[in-house]
């Protein structure tokens, strides 16, 4: 087939040129469905859209139906309230697959005449994370887009051939609506509609077509097992993987069961395309993308993909190497990517702390078996009492219903840790690497000693009971209350620690439990050894009354 450029392709329609199949759609048939929307458009006087569509053929005729109607396209992330509220005030009207919104069957009007259109009046819209924290609207316009087609079939094309474009990731991204939709219509390539988010799913899809190219992201790629019908799968004209780093030992993987490596590409949605690479190479970047650097190591983009004259101050440290090639060092920001969704730390920092409950919120990366996120917090009055009276996972599932309502499910913290105070530095900082580092430690298991004194060998401790002690789990669960165990471990611990006591324990003597003790508690801990008697003294006393106290019984250990 030959080449069409995008502000070409509703000006003559090509019957015999496949667009998709299952259902069948030809270049004349979504000429024709684009061009009536874009007349009922036009006859309501629209002039803003969002658009959330599933199949990527529907998503293709409503982008250029409302190109040729001169309306301005958002495509939102997601359709969560949060979202929708965002954004309502800025469009007119929401085409999506969701039964109250606009639909492209409420568009049957006579079609518009075919036209080109201008690559600079045409608009597109992608929402993501900025580095506030805030997500961000980036506007692009047509020519930007139809730059970077152009140079991916210039760097790709002869190799995919008629291959069909098979795909992973969504559309409503800068990667997938390129590569998926916008590539393949301007390259003449058939594309399958929907996104297959399972290996069993893109083997099913591949097997139906003598060629084909995969557009992929990590998170699938990483899952492909022995399973599949590799030799089958070897056919594959070239694996594309972007929105996240691809490990090192799924592309060695890949290489081995189809002996190409995936080529990996490099963008965002405010750059488009950077760099790519495949193996172990550095990244290459695309034609005419030049790259600088600033003081702190981050690069600077200056690319076709960018508004005239822009430099586009990025987030990635890198070590660029003589030849243009170059290394990425991390991020420095606190945008982080989980199975490639970019997720806003700070944004959902806030999200957490405008509940009730919340009186500060770090959250960080929990790199396991599976990298997810873990939260600290530390509870508002209303949070601790909520804790104390209801338990810690009523609690923490009732934060997750709360932030559900602003992400997506894969953004919300599967670890809680849950602070008196945060561990500020002497800048008043929290660093990440703290953050990570408490999310991944164990649970508390001892208190928090605020002060000491002592007075003619007697001791008296001013404790705090973490709120995320990790006894409290099972005593009880709804209503956490510190173990008489615990309390009498913790206070022959601290007299090792303080006194010269004898080793062995003997036993207990008058035990009693007056008072509970609950989660984020301060009591007070008097320590007295009586050496003749071999018995150590304790009491724990609140503001106002004795909560325990008894004696426990030491014995000096015998030599063997």
């Amino acid at each position: 087939m030959n080449w069409i450029t995008l502000e070409q392709l509703l000006l003559k329609a090509q019957p015999e040129r496949a667009v998709t199949a299952e259902p069948a759609l030809n270049h004349a048939h979504l000429c024709e469905q684009a061009l009536s929307l874009a007349a009922g458009l036009q006859s309501q006087g629209v002039q803003r859209i969002a658009v959330h569509l599933e199949d990527a053929a529907d998503l293709a005729i409503a982008l250029f139906g409302a190109w040729r109607a001169g309306v301005s396209v958002l495509l939102p992330a997601d359709l969560q309230p949060q979202t929708r509220q965002r954004w309502s005030s800025e469009v007119d009207l929401w085409l999506t697959d969701l039964a109250d919104d606009a639909h492209l069957i409420d568009y049957r009007h006579a079609p518009m005449s075919p036209a080109a259109l201008d690559l600079d009046a045409c608009q597109l819209s992608l929402c993501t994370s900025g580095s506030s924290g805030e997500p961000k609207r980036i506007d692009k316009t047509l020519r930007q887009i139809a730059n970077e087609v152009q140079a991916l079939e210039q760097l790709w094309g002869a190799d995919l051939g008629q291959a069909c474009i098979i795909g992973s990731v969504a559309t409503q991204h800068i990667y997938g609506l390129l590569f998926r939709v916008l590539w393949p219509l301007c390259a003449g390539r058939p594309f399958v509609r929907k996104q297959l988010a399972f290996p069993e799913d893109l083997q099913r899809a591949s097997r139906e077509h003598p060629a084909f190219a995969w557009v992929a992201s990590p998170a699938l790629l990483k899952r492909m097992g022995d399973n599949l019908d590799w030799p089958a799968l070897s056919a594959v004209r070239r694996v594309f993987s972007s929105g996240g780093a691809l490990p090192a030992e799924a592309a060695l993987s890949l290489h081995e069961r189809l002996q190409q490596w995936p080529t990996e590409i490099l963008g965002s949605s405010e750059t488009g395309g950077i760099a790519w690479r495949q193996g172990h190479d550095l990244w290459r970047p695309f034609a005419d993308v030049e790259l600088s650097q600033d003081s702190d190591g981050a690069l600077l983009i200056t690319s076709p993909y960018l508004p005239a004259g822009h430099i586009e101050h990025s987030a990635d440290a890198a070590r660029i190497a003589a030849d243009g090639r170059f290394e990425l060092l991390g991020r420095l920001d606190r945008i982080v990517k989980l199975e490639e969704k970019r997720i806003s730390l700070p944004m959902l920092e806030n999200a957490l702390m405008d509940h009730d409950w919340v009186a500060e919120a770090r959250l960080g990366v929990v790199q396991e078996n599976r990298a997810s996120l873990g939260a600290l917090l530390v509870l508002t009055d209303a949070g601790l009492h909520a804790l104390r009276n209801q338990g810690r996972r009523t609690l923490t599932q009732e934060l997750r219903q709360h932030l559900s309502q602003h992400c997506e499910a894969l953004a919300l913290p599967r670890r809680w840790r849950l602070l008196r105070q945060l561990p500020l530095n002497t800048q008043g900082k929290l660093p990440q690497a703290d953050v990570e580092a408490l999310l991944l430690a164990p649970r508390p298991k001892a208190p928090e000693v605020l002060e000491q004194v002592e007075f003619e060998g007697e001791w008296s401790l001013q404790l705090a009971v973490p709120p995320d002690l990790a006894y409290f789990s099972g005593h009880f669960p709804q209503t956490p209350v510190l173990p008489g165990v615990v309390q009498v471990d913790w206070a022959l611990s601290l007299g090792q620690q303080l006194m010269d006591l004898p080793a062995k324990f003997a036993g207990m003597e008058v035990l009693k439990f007056q008072q509970l003790v609950r989660p984020g508690d301060e009591v007070q801990l008097h320590l007295r050894f009586d050496p003749e008697r071999g018995k150590l003294y304790f009491a724990y006393r609140n503001e106002t009354a004795t909560c325990s106290s008894g004696r426990i019984l030491l014995e000096a250990s015998r030599d063997a």
